[in-house]
């Protein structure tokens, strides 16, 4: 009986505290600034955040947002969100790291480069990736490789190039960045592509989750497979950043972020 007992009390503390980073203020809106309908600008887009209750960004621009990049971090401050991760890099947001003293993720897309062999395309990846993975080093960010369809964004060739760096350019803050609405060729064998890339992982962006991609984004708890994905992930004890995505140009940020924090806690209960 005593035995049962401890089973069954290690089984619920297990459970929650995998739960811990599907909390609200732990998630990561990710795909919020070039995606919303209403084009919010800094401030507008610090106060929805944070009337949401979240409290992470992962920061998507294009060309027109360069010169709000310090305005975005000062509403950061101002609003209690964290600037979390950068998409891709750029030294003027670089220089403003350095001034504010933040060192987000840094996530950029692996390349498929063309090779003759597994090993030279593993070599090649990781090469291209070099000068980022010095001036990430500079600047304290860890590297997120971002997986974007092709042989780079399949988990096992992520992992490869994780190790390659790793192992030949002491690289130890470069991980992975998985997206699902990028992975649904990997959903018939989640949990095995999950188990390869948890010691990597630096953050896992959640999306409803259909056969065929039909559509790509959708919101969680209307697809036919993220349950079960998001039970899988949390059996298997990743505690580390969740996202949750806007990516609709047609739909309001605040509308898109709202139903998918919904649809979470659907799946959760």
């Amino acid at each position: 009986m005593k035995k049962l007992l401890f089973i069954l009390l290690t089984g619920l503390c297990a459970g929650t505290n995998a739960a811990d980073n599907f909390a609200k203020d732990k998630l990561v809106a990710w795909c919020v600034v070039p995606f919303d309908a209403k084009q919010r600008g800094p401030a507008e887009r610090a106060a929805m955040l944070k009337q949401l209750g979240l409290k992470r960004v992962a920061y998507d621009w294009r060309t027109q947002h360069v010169k709000e990049f310090e305005e975005e971090i000062l509403q950061y401050k101002k609003h209690g969100l964290e600037f979390f991760a950068f998409w891709k890099g750029h030294e003027e947001a670089f220089r403003l790291f350095e001034k504010h003293k933040i060192h987000p993720q840094i996530w950029r897309t692996l390349r498929s480069p063309q090779a003759d062999s597994q090993e030279a395309r593993v070599a090649a990846a990781a090469q291209t990736m070099l000068p980022l993975v010095q001036r990430t080093k500079e600047l304290g960010c860890e590297l997120g490789l971002y997986n974007h369809g092709g042989w780079g964004g399949e988990p096992a060739n992520l992992v490869a190039v994780c190790q390659y760096l790793h192992k030949h350019h002491n690289a130890k803050h470069v991980g992975i960045v998985y997206n699902l609405h990028h992975g649904h060729g990997q959903i018939t064998d989640w949990e095995k592509s999950l188990r390869q890339m948890k010691p990597y992982l630096l953050c896992l962006n959640l999306n409803g989750m259909n056969d065929g991609a039909e559509p790509k984004i959708l919101q969680l708890g209307r697809g036919q497979h993220e349950a079960t994905m998001i039970t899988a992930i949390r059996k298997s004890g990743y505690a580390g950043p969740i996202g949750i995505l806007d990516h609709r140009n047609d739909t309001d940020t605040e509308i898109a972020l709202k139903e998918n924090l919904e649809g979470l806690q659907k799946i959760l209960k």
